[in-house]
């Protein structure tokens, strides 16, 4: 079996890492940016330091602000409007994934017209559009090396999943440093989140040589330090490592796609606003717990590779320790369940079959060891409403 990997062309990680911009716009023939971003990276100074350095070399740009926690199709049009209109270059994404997911529709839509659900799964996204260079601010999602971005249909409540080579980012810059002033709930939420994605990349039906090296390593560098760095703030050599791995977990995932805990977290967004990361923390215990048996020994190696065990002999000891961790995890970083997310139980309850057709629809339970039909589906989410 072969697998065709994609990357960024350039990728720039490390302390610093942020003042090589100049020099990667240069490197990818890039002149006019335009800065795609939310108000909060304003306010907190983030955008400051990508004007500054702009600035200093005489670059031109442009701005979007108002980008949304989760985007949908309406939100980013203006800023489809304002990039056509004008005519840049290249699209700088600064923020979480959430602003990297909006850079990439944006780029799309600016480049070839139409509209999202033009693109959506199981179309691939081949056509290359203008390049994005995403700077992400939280240690997390990934998304500055996956080849995905998700976009809501307001009018359905839909989230719409598009992947293909042409929404991988041309050039992405890892600085850990832009992670230093994160409030401890997304570094928590984001954190749990690139475990999740470095997990499911490699107990997927889609895995392969090359994303189980990345899903190991980001395994390896995220269930050691996870906790310190939500702990301690000031525990830099743990948040460095926090932040490489989020991004093999995302070069992992893009390359070998995720699995059923995405598949049912997205709905947990769309209809009751549960922020991504936080949904798949929520979820990732229950499910792991009904997919132990699909794929034991990978499982068992997930839990070596965090440090939980030394060797997998018995796979039994290492699946409850596994597990045991998960929960540990959401515990120690105080991650509700949904009903102490403040989510009514008579209308979750009434939506399951509705997120059980919206879950499967996205594809991701396939790539699942277990897979889980509509009533599993149902049934887990019941599990999961107040599973601690």
């Amino acid at each position: 079996m072969t697998a065709t990997i994609t990357l960024p062309k350039i990728m720039q990680i490390g302390a610093g890492a942020i003042n090589a911009l100049p020099a990667t716009l240069e490197q990818l023939g890039c002149q006019f940016p335009c800065i795609i971003t939310d108000a909060n990276m304003v306010t907190l100074g983030y955008t400051d330091k990508i004007t500054d350095l702009l600035n200093a070399q005489n670059i031109d740009y442009g701005l979007f602000s108002k980008t949304m926690a989760e985007p949908s199709e309406d939100s980013i049009l203006p800023a489809v409007d304002l990039v056509r209109q004008g005519k840049y270059d290249c699209l700088l994404a600064l923020g979480g994934g959430s602003a990297i997911d909006t850079a990439k529709a944006i780029a799309l839509l600016a480049s070839h017209g139409g509209s999202m659900r033009d693109y959506k799964m199981p179309r691939p996204v081949n056509e290359r559009s203008m390049p994005v260079i995403a700077i992400p601010t939280t240690a997390g999602t990934g998304s500055e090396a996956t080849q995905a971005t998700i976009i809501t249909d307001a009018s359905t409540d839909e989230k719409m999943l598009c992947m293909g080579p042409g929404l991988m980012p041309m050039a992405a810059i890892v600085d850990y440093e832009l992670t230093l002033s994160l409030p401890l709930r997304i570094a928590a939420d984001t954190g749990i989140d690139a475990l999740t994605h470095a997990i499911e990349a490699y107990v997927s039906r889609k895995a392969n040589l090359f994303s189980d090296q990345q899903a190991i390593a980001a395994m390896k560098l995220i269930g050691r330090n996870l906790l310190r760095t939500c702990q301690d703030a000031t525990d830099l050599a743990a948040r460095e490592a926090v932040m490489l791995g989020a991004t093999l977990a995302g070069i992992a995932f893009s390359n070998a796609s995720v699995a059923l805990v995405h598949g049912m977290s997205r709905p947990l967004g769309v209809h009751f606003h549960v922020p991504h990361g936080l949904s798949n923390a929520m979820l990732l215990p229950t499910i792991t717990e009904y997919s132990i048996s699909s794929a034991p020994t990978r499982y068992a190696q997930c839990a070596m590779y965090m440090g939980l065990v030394d060797n997998i002999t018995d796979e039994n000891q290492a699946h409850q320790a596994l597990l045991n961790q998960l929960k540990r995890i959401n515990q120690t970083l105080c991650v509700p369940t949904l009903a102490e997310f403040g989510v009514d139980k008579g209308v979750f309850f009434s939506t399951l079959p509705l997120m059980a057709e919206q879950a499967l629809a996205s594809g991701s339970p396939n790539n699942n060891p277990r897979l889980a039909s509509k009533d599993e589906i149902v049934t887990l989410y019941k599990t999961a409403w107040d599973s601690k």
